[in-house]
């Protein structure tokens, strides 16, 4: 397969922007000129790699190129930067997927102190769909609850985060009287993540709940405080419990001793030997060592 660095930066720029135009401009370049890339790149493959949609979207033969591309560029950048002595022209960028509770409570300070040396281009996703940027080539890394390697990538167990079904004083009082019950369960309001998080029916299977009231909230920070607001009782993690200020709604207390989930969570980063990456993965594991709960990191 006989390509250019150049197609492949079109493709990369395209699937980031969203659109030709788009990566026209961050290319500097002219959206006929990125177009006339991604037609050469396609015929030198012999595959349809992009699907002109808006945004556009890679077709599976278009994430096995991207991928490629991903790589080529993070290993320009690595050399770039070694052969500047004097000083980095630009920065790597890594792309990383990270599920919203991590985002929100240690994987941040595990990044900063790399934050001058690359640029980080997070992406929020449920930890049971992180692994599905890895494949179709968005994302170099990911913070995943898969623990079967995806194809091309190494992976390593981090450790677990711990989930508890929790709610303000009063609302327990109001909703679960006489304690957690299948009953009270399906009658209390429950607060949910986004339609891809499961933490909370998952509880309700397991006690033989009914499905309940829901109120949605998609921001761990958001999230937190509806619960602490009262709009319903919700899990939350260890993690964010214990930075969590008093405020709101005043103090959350945890409703069932025996409803804790513990979510295992895995380090999964493509097979390629890049400073960069493996700075980041050092650092991302050193903070998991530290951050997440010992009892079950085994």
């Amino acid at each position: 397969m006989d390509v250019e660095l150049g197609q492949l930066r079109a493709l990369a720029a395209a699937v980031t922007t969203g659109t030709l135009e788009g990566a026209a401009r961050e290319l500097h370049v002219t959206p006929s000129a990125v177009s006339q890339r991604l037609k050469a790149l396609e015929a030198a493959t012999g595959r349809v790699l992009l699907v002109r949609s808006k945004p556009v979207r890679v077709t599976p033969s278009g994430a096995a190129v991207l991928r490629l591309a991903r790589q080529v560029a993070l290993l320009a950048a690595d050399a770039a930067r070694e052969l500047d002595a004097e000083g980095p022209t630009g920065r790597p960028t890594v792309p990383i997927a990270v599920n919203a509770d991590s985002l929100a409570t240690w994987v941040l300070p595990a990044l900063a102190p790399l934050a001058t040396d690359y640029c980080f281009d997070l992406h929020r996703a449920d930890q049971e769909h992180t692994g599905d940027l890895l494949r179709d080539g968005t994302v170099m890394a990911a913070v995943t609850a898969e623990a079967d390697p995806v194809p091309g990538c190494r992976v390593v167990r981090l450790g677990a985060m711990r989930y508890r079904p929790t709610a303000t004083r009063g609302f327990a009082d109001r909703w679960f009287p006489g304690g957690v019950s299948p009953e009270a369960l399906t009658a209390a309001p429950v607060v949910v993540f986004d339609r891809k998080d499961d933490l909370q029916h998952a509880y309700l299977r397991r006690r033989g709940a009914a499905h309940p009231p829901t109120h949605y909230v998609p921001s761990s920070a958001d999230y937190l405080r509806a619960v602490r607001l009262g709009f319903g009782w919700g899990t939350l993690p260890d993690l964010q419990l214990a930075g969590a200020p008093d405020g709101d709604g005043g103090q959350l207390v945890e409703l069932d001793p025996d409803g804790a989930t513990d979510v295992v969570l895995y380090w999964q980063q493509w097979r390629l030997h890049s400073p960069a990456l493996d700075r980041v993965a050092a650092a991302v594991q050193e903070a998991a060592r530290v951050q997440l709960d010992p009892e079950i990191r085994r």
